[in-house]
């Protein structure tokens, strides 16, 4: 897959890893389109990278996800690649019953809901395309979970076995089909005031970002990095312990 000449859009691109993969991908040459809910982070981003444009979207809403496919599908018609990115994460302590699951359906609409929506949505478009990716940002909680994020855990897993699944029905077309699984990343993804500091398992946006486009560049279709990896790996050899 190429790295450099697309039209990329990124959810959740105003921070975190996409505010990094925007740069990154500004950087090779690409064409890109970023969408989040907070208008003045998106106009922020612009204004630091001219030619980036944004549209406020909040992706877990029907109604704004469709606004947003009629936007791009009528002023970007080179879209080729589209990156799933955005998502939140929310502490669940089910021993408190119901109280803690306020906004759960938003973070399964915003993980799980969103990227199977956008795909599907935008793949008539994609397949017209002579090469394009859909690039889906997973979790190395998806292999391994932790108890006290129950439900992103659960969401991330379920964007893994989709990935796959996609991949399978879209391996004789134009689309390739990206996941990409990082380990804890320095981000606000939990909240402001538990933004984690890079370090031996944990990774800095900017090199998430790297990683993706390695992926991009090599094909490879299913990576997980950092300290993700030896998820990954953990996962993969209690497979072959079974099927032996």
């Amino acid at each position: 897959m190429k790295t450099s000449g697309n039209t990329v859009l990124i959810t959740g691109g105003g921070s975190g890893i996409g505010l990094a993969l925007t740069e990154a991908l500004m950087r090779s040459g690409n064409q890109v389109v970023i969408c989040g809910r907070r208008r003045d982070r998106l106009k922020a981003v612009q204004a630091r990278m001219s030619g980036v444009y944004f549209r406020v979207c909040d992706v877990s809403k029907a109604r704004s996800r469709q606004a947003l496919v009629d936007w791009l599908l009528s002023e970007f018609r080179q879209l080729n690649v589209l990156i799933n990115n955005a998502g939140i994460q929310r502490q669940v302590n089910f021993l408190k019953g119901p109280k803690d699951l306020r906004e759960a359906d938003n973070e399964v609409a915003t993980n799980l809901m969103a990227p199977i929506h956008l795909s599907a949505q935008l793949l008539s478009h994609l397949r017209g395309k002579k090469e394009a990716a859909i690039v889906n940002i997973s979790s190395g909680l998806a292999f391994t979970p932790l108890a006290f994020v129950p439900v992103y855990c659960a969401t991330k897993a379920a964007v893994h076995s989709w990935s796959l699944s996609l991949r399978h029905q879209l391996r004789n077309t134009s689309v390739r089909v990206f996941e990409v699984a990082p380990p804890m990343v320095a981000t606000e993804l939990a909240g402001e005031r538990n933004r984690p500091e890079v370090g031996d398992y944990v990774m800095s946006a900017e090199a998430v970002a790297d990683g993706v486009l390695k992926a991009l560049d090599q094909n490879q279709y299913e990576i997980a990095l950092g300290a993700a990896a030896n998820l990954l790996a953990e996962r993969d050899s209690l497979f072959s312990a079974i099927n032996r």
